[in-house]
């Protein structure tokens, strides 16, 4: 399956400034699999070892961290040579053995000649606690679930990939190629970005067992939260995230503690709901009433929403019925349109990587879904549900700031309304970089 981290991958083989890699993620996500493809495809072998299913590997480990006997041990293990340069050492799960990933800082600088590159889920990374981490010895990449346009690529339909990221002037997609995209974004609400689900709908079209596989999906994360976090916290996990449709269901889904429990209070649960962050489970957008930069020192830290991070995951959570996929309009505005945020917020942090804020008024009369901070500037950006044009969130809130530009993302084609830019839902990826080609400028 073709994956964008490929290309982060190759830059990193031909970097003068190489380290050890640690390619993160949570479970499922794909890290095992793009890894030896690399391996496969860019070296002349893969020496894969998973330290996970192999806990004897870390006895390799237990002495003097020395690259040197490392290797030969390795070598013999597998009883073939590992060649530097030549070969691709993958260490997997490699948070399962401390004394592995402390050892990356001796390969950093004793050993640079070997290519390693480890994948770990993000808890087991967090949580593991070495003798010594190895922090500025390694390189990172945070790997997500498929983008949209991953998803476009998976299906065969790299040419509707292309149309979208050609685009180069705010005029109409053609109505058949957008007619289409339209359909394939509903069946992207369904099936999400997970590897394994996407690569069942390939192969099945079977929405059932798209559905199926999502559950074992969730139920295997929930199986983490016994397995890696501390005993008191197991069930507030559970809590919180069997909370999340509920919070994303209210009208400004803004995170409210008693809708886990009436009793609830913040200091109680807050532990629990940086585990699931950290681990990579759900995505926080913090409040911001004054749009200046850097947005982070203005974001109102006590005030959040909270999305999942993958929206086929979070259809599985409400049990969103394949019988929608029929129906678009119920589609995009089910859920009272948290589909459509949740979407939105995950291609934002997995194609541009940013932090996510939106903004309310002082009085709390308006709420904008999104504001991003890229460069120099802050873009607001409205995401709606349907074909609604109406933006008066977006409105106001260019009456009290005036910025140079107002973005919507919708499931309107893309064109613009006096200053307001729509980006169709399917094309967000466009925003706002399509912003600088604009006639609006």
């Amino acid at each position: 399956m073709k994956r964008d981290i490929y290309e982060k991958l190759l830059e990193w083989k031909s970097s003068k400034e190489r380290k050890p890699l640690i390619v993160r993620g949570v479970r499922q996500v794909g890290k095992t699999y793009i890894l030896q493809e690399f391996g496969r495809k860019e070296y002349n072998n893969a020496a894969y070892f998973n330290f996970e299913e192999d806990p004897a590997l870390d006895d390799f480990f237990q002495q003097k961290l020395d690259p040197g006997p490392i290797i030969a041990n390795l070598s013999l293990y597998l009883d073939r040579e590992i060649r530097p340069g030549n070969d691709l050492i993958i260490f997997d799960e490699i948070q399962a053995s401390n004394n592995a990933l402390n050892a990356l800082k001796y390969f950093s600088e004793q050993a640079a000649e070997y290519h390693i590159a480890a994948a770990g889920s993000l808890i087991g990374i967090t949580l593991s606690r070495p003798r010594s981490f190895p922090v500025g010895k390694v390189n990172f990449l945070d790997m997500y679930p498929l983008t949209f346009l991953e998803f476009l690529d998976a299906l065969g339909k790299s040419g509707l990939r292309r149309l979208i990221e050609t685009k180069n002037e705010f005029s109409a997609f053609p109505q058949p190629f957008h007619d289409e995209l339209v359909n394939l974004l509903g069946k992207y609400f369904f099936v999400g970005g997970l590897p394994e689900p996407v690569k069942l709908f390939v192969e099945t079209g079977s929405l059932n067992d798209v559905r199926s596989n999502q559950k074992d999906i969730i139920d295997s994360y929930l199986l983490d939260f016994s397995k890696h976090a501390i005993t008191s916290d197991i069930p507030k996990l559970t809590m919180i995230w069997d909370s999340i449709p509920t919070q994303l269901a209210k009208e400004n889904k803004r995170f409210v503690f008693s809708a886990i429990r009436k009793s609830a209070r913040a200091r109680e649960y807050e532990g629990a709901l940086q585990w699931l962050e950290k681990a990579g489970l759900i995505y926080k957008s913090h409040q911001v009433t004054i749009p200046k930069k850097p947005l982070k020192g203005y974001m109102n830290r006590s005030s959040f929403k909270v999305f999942v991070f993958d929206v086929g995951i979070l259809g599985a959570m409400v049990k969103l019925a394949p019988q929608l996929l029929m129906e678009k309009d119920r589609l995009f505005t089910e859920f009272k349109g948290a589909f459509v945020e949740n979407y939105v917020a995950q291609q934002l942090r997995s194609e541009k990587q940013i932090d996510l804020y939106y903004w309310t008024s002082e009085r709390k009369k308006a709420e904008l879904d999104f504001l991003c901070e890229f460069g120099s500037q802050i873009y607001p950006l409205e995401a709606k549900a349907g074909i609604n044009p109406k933006s008066k969130s977006l409105n106001s809130y260019d009456k009290q700031f005036s910025p140079s530009i107002l973005s919507r993302t919708t499931l309107l084609n893309l064109r613009h309304d006096g200053r307001i830019l729509n980006y169709p839902l399917y094309a967000i990826t466009l925003f706002p970089k399509l912003y600088a080609d604009s006639s609006l400028k």
